[in-house]
């Protein structure tokens, strides 16, 4: 006879957290209690004690509703104010914990012990005292210095970690860093190509793994304009790897638990104390949020075009007409665009211009001008 298989249990995904949520709030509903209950024994006691201490201010007849009014009082204090001191702390704790790098709780633990430790040498003489105030002095002090040395440290830990990652064996300071994480975008764009050739990028080029995979899967798709900008991509990383000056290194990491590929650059990036080479907008602002270092390539392109002041003389071609009637547009040789006023005139040739201003804009900077005259 076949042995009876074992019942298979297996839980909804949306089950499973109806269930946490609920025991997180029997937790909070018995945590609350607790204090309740604390509550009104500490306001019992300490009613009885004022009572005792107040003499003739509090009549006989009003000590019964005093009492009452006091107790009532550290019941609600108690019910409402104890999540506040155990259950809302220790969560806040855990996710700054769960969002902490590796030398971040690093430093946060030594910050923890060396407070202790002042804390156990000067209770040591505090012991001394006697009574309540020796016995309650030392503990109260050792964690007020632990929680002082972990606000502290924590404030400065721009300026420690370098320090702390050059003391651990094999560990790397994070100072200025010598290796820059290249995004999807910039691979894309093209132009990194070049700008590692020049020899400005300082350090090593990381092309981590799910780069790659974001490419590949880029390059696969049935949609023609994605598919070019995909192979496009992989062709930048292998001309980067043949011919530029900087080196390039592919890294395995893939940090699966992270969904997005943006978040995976900045979670490498913070591991790594590397910096992020992208062009994308949106990335660039929440890196500077976060404290990562970020190269633009947009930022790069725009700093390095031609400065132009008014009342400047040049040569430019009109090539095309502009937005409003007469205008024509030429541009520089780096790209810039000079809108010429009544320059439809002067289609397809080269004209004198002179420049009457320049507008910087979030696409670039425009130069507007007007044609003069050989004998000007």
């Amino acid at each position: 006879m076949a042995a009876a298989e074992a019942p298979i249990i297996s839980f909804h995904p949306g089950r499973l957290e109806r269930i946490i949520s609920r025991t997180h709030r029997n937790m909070t509903r018995i945590i609350q209690l607790t204090g309740a209950l604390l509550g009104t024994l500490i306001g019992f006691a300490l009613g009885l004690a004022l009572l005792q201490r107040a003499g003739d201010l509090i009549q006989p007849a009003n000590r019964p509703a005093f009492l009452t009014a006091f107790v009532v009082a550290t019941l609600l204090f108690g019910y409402l104010a104890i999540p506040y001191i155990t259950i809302y702390p220790v969560r806040r704790a855990v996710e700054k914990l769960s969002e902490a790098g590796a030398g971040e709780f690093a430093l946060g633990v030594a910050a923890i012990i060396v407070g202790l430790l002042m804390g156990v040498l000067i209770g040591v003489p505090l012991a001394q005292i006697g009574g309540v105030a020796g016995s309650l002095a030392p503990p109260v002090v050792a964690l007020f210095l632990a929680a002082m040395m972990l606000i502290i440290t924590m404030s400065k830990r721009d300026v420690l970690l370098p320090a702390f990652g050059a003391m651990i064996p094999g560990g790397r300071p994070r100072g200025p860093t010598n290796r820059v994480v290249i995004d999807t975008s910039a691979v894309i764009d093209g132009r990194i190509a070049d700008i590692a050739r020049t020899g400005f990028i300082l350090g090593t080029l990381i092309v981590p793994r799910f780069v790659l995979d974001e490419l590949q899967r880029i390059a696969d798709s049935p949609d023609a304009m994605r598919r070019n900008r995909g192979r496009r991509g992989l062709e930048m990383l292998s001309a980067l790897q043949k011919d530029a000056v900087t080196p390039v290194e592919v890294s395995e990491a893939t940090y699966p638990e992270v969904p997005e590929v943006d978040a995976k650059l900045m979670a490498y990036a913070r591991d790594n104390a590397a910096a992020i080479l992208t062009n994308d907008y949106n990335l660039n602002r929440v890196a500077d949020l976060q404290g990562i270092r970020v190269l633009n390539v947009n930022e790069l392109a725009n700093a390095v075009k031609s400065v132009v002041h008014p009342g400047e003389e040049m040569r430019v071609r009109i090539i095309q007409e502009g937005k409003e009637p007469g205008q024509g547009v030429g541009y520089l040789d780096d790209g810039t665009m000079i809108v010429v006023e009544g320059g439809t005139k002067f289609m397809d040739t080269e004209v004198p211009i002179s420049v009457t201003r320049v507008l910087q804009t979030v696409a670039g900077r425009m130069i507007f001008a007007q044609p003069r005259t050989e004998a000007e």
